[in-house]
């Protein structure tokens, strides 16, 4: 039986997130601390206690999912040392697929995350922009969306299930647009903006001279890249490009699931808070197995699922 580990991605963030990990391990507890140290501010307290506004803010969330779900992944690895045969990640997820691949190490991981995440909110701030999950939708009725509003596939979350990025006006016109057409459900969501598309460029651009600052190394085992929906190869320079480009690119965690399967994963594992990457698994393929490690009763589920 072949499994891929996968790491949550922004939105998955709860207060209280961690700290079953750090208080039944003192190594645990040290990765917080340690991770303090690296961000100059209290990130532990963030996670521990909330509030949950501070919890939502891009430079805060996206280390602090980062920390929990790598917190996870070892504490797994603890208990029932495994062998995956892949990894992935949605969007910020990648890099915590990155950092258990040894393409970078963990304080690497959490400087850009925080910068990331930074360079992700001003940009959301500098021009008002928005998403909207599209539920239902035929390819025709998808592109019509599209052409009609301007906005662009930011998630291929599966064959059903697809978010859109664009202009507030653009979500708002995105909506009517799909009642008119028949979509079974558009959901505008409460975002920061339009992450995942053409309003995320002034971050790109910022966080190029950051990636470049970090030393990458070849994976220790296959990591899915949501932008092709294959393995990264082991040439660090591409990796990199890829992670430039997935900030403004569509990121397809549907062809990344589909890439684990033809690998032979049949069961896949998710680190972090929330369940969201176990349920589109199952919505892409009910037949896979999917179990979720959040704290440490859903550690001892997914030691139990896997086996001995």
């Amino acid at each position: 039986m072949a499994f891929c580990c996968m790491f949550a991605g922004q939105g998955a963030q709860i207060p209280g997130m961690g700290r079953d990990f750090a208080e039944s391990s003192p190594d645990l507890m040290a990765l917080f601390e340690k991770a303090n140290a690296v961000l100059g501010f209290d990130l532990m307290k963030v996670c521990f206690e909330g509030p949950a506004e501070d919890l939502t803010k891009s430079n805060v969330c996206q280390p602090a999912i980062f920390v929990t779900s790598y917190a996870a992944y070892l504490s797994l690895q603890k208990r029932r040392p495994t062998a995956f045969a892949c990894a992935a990640g949605l969007s910020l997820g990648e890099w915590g697929a990155l950092c258990a691949a040894g393409v970078l190490d963990f304080d690497s991981t959490l400087k850009v995350l925080e910068a990331r995440g930074r360079f992700m909110q001003e940009a959301c701030e500098a021009e008002p922009s928005g998403m909207i999950a599209v539920v239902g939708a035929s390819p025709d009725q998808l592109k019509a969306l599209c052409e009609a509003t301007g906005c662009t596939v930011a998630n291929v979350n599966s064959a059903a299930q697809q978010v859109l990025s664009g202009s507030r006006d653009a979500v708002a016109a995105c909506a009517a647009k799909a009642k008119e057409l028949g979509v079974k459900r558009a959901i505008p969501l409460a975002t920061a903006g339009a992450f995942h598309s053409k309003f995320m460029a002034p971050a790109r651009e910022k966080l190029a001279p950051v990636l470049d600052s970090i030393s990458f190394s070849a994976p220790k085992f296959p990591v899915l890249s949501n932008v092709t929906g294959r393995p990264h190869s082991s040439d660090p320079g591409e990796i990199r490009a890829l992670m430039l480009e997935q900030v403004t690119g569509t990121t397809n965690w549907a062809a990344d699931v589909e890439c684990a399967k033809s690998m032979g994963c049949s069961t896949f594992v998710e680190f972090g808070p929330g369940k969201v990457l176990s349920g589109l698994v199952k919505k892409i393929d009910p037949a896979l197995a999917a179990v979720n490690v959040s704290d440490i009763a859903s550690l001892d589920a997914a030691v139990a699922a896997i086996g001995a």
